[in-house]
């Protein structure tokens, strides 16, 4: 008889937590409890990269959570145009989310866009942030952003700067550097920053505004040398190198990545991605692998993630039309 109750017992107390979990997961109106089927996260990026791999550690946590199949979706192609694209003509129901990066705030100022970032687009939350590292070869005379500065501005165009290719983060970073601080120096483009390293290290380009997990195994070897980063604050990857702000007013430049929707998302919906991306941003274990990544965890509101693109977009506007950066280059 004690068995048969203590059975009850049990059987009730699940049942009741099994109807709480359903009452807490939020509805699409008349619709099922959300989600009720897979979610796809569409990366315009190719698979390895950091955008990716963190996309792919919040889909895990996702999966895990909600015990919903959540699947990464690379869709490569003009700078990442073609896979926001498919995010901002899917339908607002949050089963198509999109991963985006710095990329999405500069396409509207060199590309013909099939969408309007400020209006197709519902945004959940910035997910981390990658500050970069200002590196000059060792033959530079110069140990500080000011005399680099200094330097630069006694020899117009006599400086020149590697990226990873236009419109990038490295190449953008270094033209609002250069815009703020009123220096010229020379642009060299190459086909992503492993390229470049060899020109730099070499001392045949001066200098390069490099991710700092990339750039780290070199400053450390004393092959180059850090004079700061893009960040508002220190790297705790290198805590010696001040924010670049500190002789550059005004100066901020980090590569991003955010997890965003369609526009018309349902509120209850785009609520909880926002406070579960958050909770699995809290995992240790991903907490750990974006520091190795050399990312920042951010974890924005969905109206700070807003303001924070408007911001973006603004700056890059400014940046792209100083610089004459056109999408024929």
């Amino acid at each position: 008889m004690k068995r048969a109750c203590l059975a009850w017992v049990l059987g009730a107390t699940q049942l009741l937590a099994a109807q709480i979990t359903l009452a807490q997961a939020p509805s699409t109106g008349s619709g099922p409890a959300y989600p009720a089927r897979p979610i796809r996260i569409v990366v315009p990026f190719p698979p390895g990269g950091a955008s990716d791999v963190t996309a792919r550690m919040l889909a895990d946590k996702f999966a895990s959570s909600w015990g919903a199949n959540v699947v990464v979706d690379n869709r490569t192609g003009a700078s990442g145009i073609i896979g926001t694209d498919i995010v901002a003509k899917a339908a607002p129901d949050g089963y198509t989310l999109g991963f985006v990066a710095l990329s999405f705030a500069i396409n509207p100022s060199i590309h013909k866009l099939p969408y309007d970032a400020n209006r197709d687009f519902t945004y959940i939350t910035v997910v981390a942030s990658n500050p970069l590292a200002l590196v000059v070869n060792n033959n530079v005379p110069a140990n500080s952003v000011k005399e680099l500065i200094d330097l630069a501005r006694a020899k117009p165009d006599a400086l020149s700067f590697a990226s990873s290719g236009t419109g990038t983060s490295p190449h953008m970073s270094a033209e609002l550097f250069k815009l703020l601080a009123g220096v010229q120096i020379l642009h060299v483009p190459y086909k992503g920053s492993t390229a470049a390293h060899p020109d730099l290290l070499g001392g045949r380009v001066s200098m390069m505004f490099d991710p700092v997990a990339a750039i780290l195994p070199h400053i450390k070897a004393g092959r180059v040398r850090a004079l700061g980063v893009t960040s508002k604050n220190r790297s705790a990857e290198l805590p010696d190198a001040p924010p670049i702000a500190d002789a550059v007013p005004g100066y901020e430049s980090t590569s991003w990545v955010l997890i965003m929707g369609p526009a018309k998302i349902p509120a209850a919906v785009s609520d909880r991605l926002h406070k579960e991306t958050v909770r699995a941003l809290a995992f240790p274990d991903v907490k750990e692998r974006l520091a190795r990544m050399g990312s920042d965890v951010v974890g924005s509101s969905p109206q700070e993630a807003r303001a924070f693109i408007r911001a973006e977009l603004e700056k890059w506007a400014k940046t792209v039309k100083a610089a004459g950066i056109t999408s024929a280059q």
